[in-house]
């Protein structure tokens, strides 16, 4: 059996402060896009994990085998899998590429061992591999709050074009949230964000973008800056980081100039894609 693993970008995150527990609190809307991994599990007595990128650990760190041992204990059952994954998404780019791998091999053995799962199930399973894998369990536009567990969908049927450029060097998840608390921060707001999608406000899309991690991200990966001010410079109407980084998006409604600005950065060290919003 296959599935697509769709990344997600962050259109407005923000952190609205630290928890007792050690996690954020966050508010966010979320929308998965058209870039994906491709990932093939089939039932084995052995557990394997094939892939196209040998510098992915092969191990319980890899998301995917993480989630198959949370069904394994969840379910109680031990039947073990083949694992072939298609990877596309960077990794360390805020687009949720392991994430986004963990909520298919759910999906799948859900379908292969007739659990017939609940929402509220494929959620607390997504919750223990880790806090994006809910979202891309449902793999809709939606507000997302608490530590990524509290998700409500909305509609909407967004026309813009999305280009994404990711500099070599990634961001550190961990590193990002600790920077975030000793530094002031932006908070954006994302109802305004929420409403202008819903209504297909362009404009409002542009004037509703931010997100708390960037400027802590930065600090950490400068280039960071350097291709959002890239994006700006071609003309794009709004740029913003994605997640914890390293990866910016810019939104436009042009073609053309999606295509142009891919051939003038492909050549400068980044990792670009023209991607949309899944919907």
């Amino acid at each position: 059996m296959k599935d697509r693993a769709f990344a997600k970008i962050n259109l407005c995150l923000d952190v609205a402060g630290a928890r007792d527990d050690g996690y954020h609190e966050l508010k966010m809307i979320m929308v998965p896009i058209t870039f994906y991994d491709v990932l093939e599990l089939q039932p084995s007595r052995e557990m394997e994990m094939i892939m196209d990128k040998a510098y992915l650990p092969a191990d319980d760190r890899n998301t995917i085998i993480k989630a198959i041992h949370v069904m394994q204990r969840r379910y109680g059952f031990d039947l073990n899998f083949r694992c072939t994954l298609q990877k596309h998404i960077p990794t360390r780019a805020g687009l949720a590429g392991g994430s986004a791998d963990a909520a298919a091999a759910i999906r799948m053995i859900n379908r292969l061992m007739r659990l017939n799962m609940s929402r509220e199930e494929m959620i607390e399973v997504g919750r223990e591999v880790g806090s994006d894998v809910p979202f891309c369990l449902i793999n809709k536009p939606a507000l997302v709050e608490g530590t990524g567990e509290k998700i409500q969908e909305f509609e909407c049927h967004p026309d813009f074009e999305l280009l994404l450029v990711k500099p070599r060097k990634g961001v550190s998840t961990k590193e990002c949230f600790r920077l975030v608390d000793s530094m002031e921060t932006d908070h954006p707001d994302c109802l305004k964000m929420r409403e202008a999608l819903i209504c297909n406000d362009y404009q409002g899309v542009i004037d509703s973008l931010g997100n708390s991690l960037e400027a802590p991200a930065v600090q950490l990966v400068s280039q960071i800056k350097d291709a959002k001010q890239a994006l700006l410079d071609a003309g794009f109407d709004g740029v913003l980081m994605s997640g914890s980084g390293s990866t910016v998006f810019g939104i436009t409604k042009d073609k053309e100039l999606v295509e142009k600005t891919m051939e003038q950065l492909k050549g400068q060290k980044y990792f670009v894609r023209h991607t949309n919003i899944l919907v």
